[in-house]
């Protein structure tokens, strides 16, 4: 019986080409859809789920519960001891302080090979691999960190250093300071994980990067890279270790700070996913785009209802026949089924190979190395299983109904009309649907790339236009100098700065800080930013009140923002003038010489913080030098070769300001657009279905066409004719989609400190450009029929 449905689904479908092209293709686009969003679901979910005791591993963060709330993933460097010295919840505890980018060199005889690693440095305790599963391949598991000196590298970057000599007990030179012994190697990072670091050096050796996170006693700063992991015992609960954070914080800190300063455990699971904690992936998202991928097999399974119940009229003499000759309802129905499956399988299969070719453009743009895995894939195979029964009977179910309840003897007598096949208000329900759902990716799309362009292209109170962030080692003060004199000779060169980082940066140090004449419990944090006295030109920063601080090595004089005058309740900035601030725990402490005019120290994620700017030598990481765009070239050229003569250890790297800042918004770049790609694929699926909804209405309507023209119509009015139904359904489903558009957009935008309004000139284009598209649509075809000669339309009459 099976064979025998299938068989005359297979003679149907060869029958009706173009009804079954439009199925398979708009079922198949559907499907490919949903298995690529799939495919970024489980890849996202997955992140560190592969670290044997992930349930039980956890790392400390930061929250200040101030007038304005802030969230940190690091924590002050002592926490991690004092946790393990005092608390017994702890099965293991580890500190890990990573740095971007570093210089590995190498010496091998007179072949000096010099490579810059951008996943960056880590300094960690042996405890760490402890706590994470990452295999070590060679080496010895318990003592490959614990003494000074020792590396451990991941085997791609043994491959890449020393090719097929054994690097056990080689030596490299981390950013021509310190020579480590690798004495690990570890076997490569799997691509879902946030530890993307590939060089792990002994934790004994911090003191060689940063003396001051190496002290281990500077509870009132905490810098940006500085992470501690705790393994728990069993018997042990979050709860339990959090109330020992609290009272951690009691006990190291006084007044105000005791209330502002909060430590608590985040789970491993939720790294990836926390935007507060600078996770790279958005749960929100996810579920948005699982959302959207229903969305889209919805709208093809609208495609299938509304052409097979159409297309029921002209099978109504089939069904007749099929009737008198003893066929049950139920056959019937099952038989519609049976095509449908058929009509499903095929769509599954060109599904699969349009997500195969997909997925190189989606790794592009995620940057990710995903794939498929169809014969190492359960789930996924599950996932194909599931949807093709559900899409074969949410699609087959109505039309089979439809087709199993006509009466045999009108059938035959082809008495049939819309009404005995009961779909025309459903069709006009199942049209708006489709496009509601259009619209709504359509409102997405123009709302993302408007706050994407808003994000670009306003002014973040500085210039980020044909600067050169340059970074330079601080082993060698003189040197720096030396680099910057000789690049203000460059002709092209208008201004340069040493300083930590540009105003805008993902890297950011902060400390507590003490206002004069305030009372003790007046303490709160601040961001620093150490630059030299060329820092405000270089950058365009303006002063609103006082002036630059004089040029100087150390912190003489310091600067403020607006923000910062804001929190002390004072309302002129000329007030602060001269005040004396303390920070870093008293070990700094200078006078205001000026207050500059509030820039974005982050993203337009962000609000823009306190922050004070002040010289100190010892942490300049970054030469910013503003070039004349029109001399670039020989600038550029003229700057490698003082480079290369000053820095002949060094590698010279470069990257604009403004290519920098736009990597703020990567996240929010892919998320525009896949739901561009959603959106388009959605309109696609929907005019196909129009396409041939239209089609089917002209083959009806042939002599009423007729007709017309007969008595006197022209082409507009057979145009009216087929668009005033599909008018109606396009400004019923914009009513739909609009307000549900408006809230999914405003939660959204609210993770935009700085962002656009939902102003109605959004919600007018997308549905503008929705008629336009349902205007081609339907009018490509209406001409067609309109064309037509009536004489041959009405010669059987």
């Amino acid at each position: 019986m099976i064979r025998n449905y299938l068989k005359i689904g297979w003679r149907n479908l060869t029958k009706n080409r173009s009804y079954a092209f439009i199925n398979i293709f708009g079922l198949s686009l559907g499907i490919a859809c949903s298995i690529v969003i799939f495919t970024i679901v489980k890849y996202h979910l997955g992140f560190d789920n592969f670290h044997e005791n992930k349930d039980r591993i956890y790392r400390v963060v930061t929250e200040w519960h101030d007038d304005e709330p802030g969230t940190s993933e690091a924590v002050p460097s002592p926490v991690g001891r004092a946790f393990r010295s005092e608390f017994t919840f702890a099965e293991k505890t580890a500190r890990v302080i990573s740095y971007n980018d570093a210089l590995v060199v190498m010496d091998a005889g007179s072949d000096r090979k010099k490579f810059k690693e951008e996943s960056g440095i880590a300094y960690a305790e042996p405890e760490f691999f402890d706590i994470m599963h990452f295999p070590l391949l060679k080496g010895n598991q318990q003592n490959f960190l614990s003494t000074p000196n020792s590396a451990a590298i991941t085997e791609k970057l043994a491959k890449k250093y020393f090719g097929t000599e054994d690097p056990m007990g080689k030596t490299i030179r981390i950013n021509n300071k310190t020579d480590f012994i690798v004495k690990g190697i570890l076997k490569d990072l799997p691509n879902n994980t946030d530890f993307r670091e590939e060089i792990y050096l002994s934790y004994q050796n911090l003191i060689d990067q940063s003396k001051w996170l190496a002290a281990d006693s500077n509870w009132g700063g905490v810098y940006s890279g500085s992470h501690c992991f705790i393994l728990l015992k069993q018997n042990a609960t979050p709860a339990q270790a959090n109330q020992a954070l609290a009272q951690l914080v009691k006990k190291n800190y006084t007044g105000r700070d005791a209330n502002v300063w909060h430590f608590r455990l985040q789970e491993l699971s939720d790294i990836h996913f926390n935007p507060d904690f600078n996770g790279s992936a958005n749960k929100k998202y996810l579920w948005a785009f699982t959302l959207i991928g229903l969305f889209l097999i919805i709208t093809a399974c609208v495609n299938f209802i509304n052409l097979a119940t159409a297309q029921a009229l002209n099978r109504s003499k089939e069904v007749g026949i099929r009737k008198v000759l003893g066929s049950m309802p139920k056959q019937l129905f099952w038989q519609f089924i049976a095509e449908t499956a058929l009509i499903t399988f095929f769509a599954l299969l060109l599904a699969i190979v349009i997500a195969v070719v997909s997925m190189p453009f989606v790794n592009q743009l995620f940057k990710s190395n995903m794939s498929l895995q169809l014969l190492q894939n359960p789930p996924l195979w599950i996932f194909l299983l599931v949807t093709g029964v559900v899409v074969t009977f949410l699609s087959g179910s109505y039309p089979g109904l439809v087709l199993a309840r006509f009466q045999p003897v009108m059938a035959l007598k082809s008495r049939l009309s819309q009404k005995h096949i009961g779909g025309f208000s459903l069709r006009r329900i199942l049209v708006v649907t489709q496009f509601a759902i259009s619209q709504m990716l359509i409102i997405g799309t123009i709302v993302i790339a408007s706050q994407m362009h808003f994000s670009k292209n306003t002014d973040m109170g500085f210039t980020k236009e044909a600067i050169i962030s340059l970074p330079i080692p601080i082993t060698d003060k003189v040197k720096m100098n030396t680099l910057r004199t000789r690049l203000s000779g460059v002709a092209g060169v208008e201004k340069i700065s040493l300083c930590f980082q540009p105003p805008a940066s993902g890297s950011n140090n902060s400390t507590g800080i003490r206002y004069e004449n305030r009372a003790e419990d007046e303490h709160w944090s601040i961001n620093v930013k150490n630059a030299d006295a060329d820092y405000l030109s270089t950058f365009g920063l303006k002063l609103v009140a006082g002036r630059n601080f004089f040029p100087s090595d150390s912190a003489r004089e310091i600067l403020v923002n607006e923000t910062f005058v804001k929190k002390l309740n004072i309302k002129s900035p000329q007030e602060v003038i001269g005040k004396r601030i303390s920070i870093n725990g008293g070990s700094t402490v200078a006078p205001i010489a000026g207050v500059v005019k509030d820039f974005h120290n982050y993203s337009f994620h962000s609000e823009i913080s306190a922050l004070c700017i002040l010289p100190d030598n010892s942490n300049y990481r970054t030469c910013a030098i503003k070039v004349n765009m029109k001399n670039l070239q020989p600038a550029m050229a003229a700057m490698e070769k003082i480079w290369n003569e000053t820095y002949p250890d060094y590698l010279y790297s470069y990257e604009f300001l403004d290519e920098r800042i736009a990597r703020f918004y990567e996240g929010d770049t892919m998320t525009l657009k896949l739901i561009e790609a959603f959106a388009i694929i959605a309109i696609i699926i929907g005019s196909l279905g129009l396409y041939g909804l239209v089609s089917f209405m002209a083959v009806r309507k042939t002599k009423e066409i007729g007709v017309r023209k007969v008595l006197g119509a022209d082409l507009k009015d057979i145009l009216w004719l087929f668009g005033k139904e599909f008018t109606r359904l396009l400004l019923l489903a914009f009513v739909i989609a609009a307000p549900i558009a408006w809230w999914a957009m405003s939660q959204y935008l609210q993770e935009y400190k700085n962002r656009i309004s939902l102003h109605p000139g959004i919600f007018l284009l997308a549905i503008a450009a929705t008629f336009l598209i349902a205007a081609f649509t339907v009018g490509y075809r209406s001409v067609k029929a309109a064309a037509a000669n009536p004489v041959t339309s009405l010669r059987t009459e």
